[in-house]
């Protein structure tokens, strides 16, 4: 072969299709880091690069790819956000000073997503899976009306089955049963598993199926969430998923430590909204009525918000929440997080809360599910250690809870992972909490996990091979797009 004919046609077709594609990502104003990783990627690895981009890179939330425009159930939620966000400034509002003090939060959700505050909440949490499934058995066991299912993961194991036969069980009850798995994540799922739950009367449908054709334009947009809800009442969410692994962990990294939520009340409601949003997007079905919405009580409890975030909302709302709240932090911020890829405007806030006199602590796992974004999360610590951060990495197995903890008043469990996928392209939901005594109870649990970790010193991570460094630098170039 002629080499200089190859080169030739090689540099036409890198022509043709790089610079127009990095022409495109630089009117896209996406944030400046983003911007030359893709360039970078289109640059050294020319052709594959690009299918890379199509596949993983595109960006639809301005291009409203998913909109929630026809879901019959936002119009009510709205219109109490807007009331309530003439309320909040009355003296009369029915918080405690406590809480009022967040009240920026509690705004700044109200206009970013809509995100109603409710007070008539019972909560408990749920630590790992065993606590977390025995009481989603029994709340499945005690429906009359609808369970509704929406996860990322929802495997065909031994916990998958004994779900499975429950909810055919139930649904020869006579309970309404839909479920929402998200396509890429239940990967595994054969059709087998599908005909059983349907031939039995229940509904399940993927999100946003990802076949050729159309996966270009599908791939990059996970379902993140994992919701539950029993009858409008019971609801749960955090960052258990439908499998094995959360009971039994995984031979090479252990048990698996993670944390999920079991909210009875008014925020049930909220999250009802958000399933209805997705199950219309899913087969174009709106869900009304007081017996998938029943009416909000305004009991005394605790305070609480359910926002969900994704290509389908204006803003990066749980992002700007954790950037406010974070900012706005007196005392402390604790986090837990599987991963560590945060966006610019975290660490920025992170390392000034630090710099301030903050505490502020992170635990992250030291073995990881997934070898990229382990080398990626590693790759902030040093950073974050300069500025006066405190870095632990949990030793007993892996952890994947997805935890924030402000100054004893304002908490946050959900399927949030600190990283760019997690805050920027995924759907996810998070509860966020305004209450002491609850706080002080998630609290204790963060202190326990402190304990099974161990705390990382600048002077010692300064001293690891160099290959660490270089692999983690590697990894940091492609975080962004991760």
């Amino acid at each position: 072969m002629d080499w200089n004919i190859f080169w030739r046609i090689f540099s036409f077709v890198f022509l043709i299709t790089a610079i127009p594609v990095a022409v495109m990502i630089i009117l896209e104003k996406r944030s400046p880091f983003k911007t030359i990783a893709w360039i970078l990627v289109l640059i050294l690895i020319p052709i594959f690069g690009l299918v890379f981009y199509l596949f993983f890179g595109q960006e639809y939330r301005k291009q409203k790819l998913f909109s929630r425009r026809g879901v019959k159930s936002l119009g009510k939620i709205r219109r109490l956000s807007t009331k309530q966000l003439r309320e909040i400034e009355h003296t009369d509002f029915k918080l405690s000073p406590e809480v009022l003090d967040k009240k920026n939060i509690i705004r700044l959700l109200l206009n970013n997503s809509d995100s109603l505050l409710t007070t008539g909440n019972q909560l408990q949490i749920l630590n790992n899976g065993d606590e977390t499934f025995e009481a989603i058995f029994k709340a499945i066991k005690s429906a009359k009306h609808h369970i509704h299912l929406e996860y990322y993961i929802f495997e065909n194991d031994k916990i998958g089955n004994q779900i499975k036969k429950l909810l055919i069980e139930k649904s020869r009850e006579g309970v309404e049963i839909r479920i929402i798995i998200d396509d890429v994540g239940s990967w595994d799922l054969k059709e087998r598993f599908f005909e059983d739950l349907r031939e039995n009367g229940i509904e399940i449908y993927p999100f946003m199926e990802v076949r050729f054709p159309r996966l270009t334009s599908r791939v990059n947009f996970r379902n993140h969430r994992k919701i539950l809800i029993v009858d409008g009442k019971i609801g749960f969410t955090g960052g258990i998923n439908i499998a094995d692994r959360y009971i039994e962990g995984k031979p090479k990294i252990g048990p698996w430590r993670d944390t999920h939520l079991q909210i009875t009340g008014d925020a049930v409601a909220t999250m009802q909204v958000v399933f209805a949003a997705d199950w219309y997007f899913v087969i174009n079905e709106n869900l009304v009525g007081e017996k998938y919405f029943r009416p909000l009580t305004e009991e005394n409890g605790t305070p609480v918000q359910i926002s969900a975030s994704g290509p389908d909302s204006d803003w990066e709302n749980i992002e700007q929440a954790y950037f406010s709240a974070i900012l706005n932090a007196r005392k402390y911020v604790y986090l837990t997080s599987p991963y560590l890829m945060p966006p610019q405007t975290l660490v920025s806030a992170l390392k000034t809360a630090a710099l301030s006199g903050v505490d502020v602590r992170i635990i992250i796992p030291e073995k990881s599910d997934a070898i990229t974004p382990k080398w990626c999360s590693f790759s902030y610590v040093e950073q974050f250690l300069e500025a006066g951060i405190k870095i632990y990495f949990y030793q007993k197995g892996f952890i994947h809870s997805k935890t924030l903890m402000i100054d004893d008043v304002l908490s946050s469990i959900g399927t949030t992972n600190l990283d760019f996928r997690s805050l920027e392209t995924n759907f996810e939901i998070n509860a966020f909490i305004y209450e002491r005594k609850f706080t002080r109870v998630i609290l204790k649990h963060f202190i326990n996990d402190l304990r099974n970790s161990r705390e990382i010193k600048l002077a010692e991570w300064e001293k690891r091979p160099w290959h660490f460094k270089l692999r983690e630098s590697l990894a940091h170039i492609v975080s962004p797009m991760y």
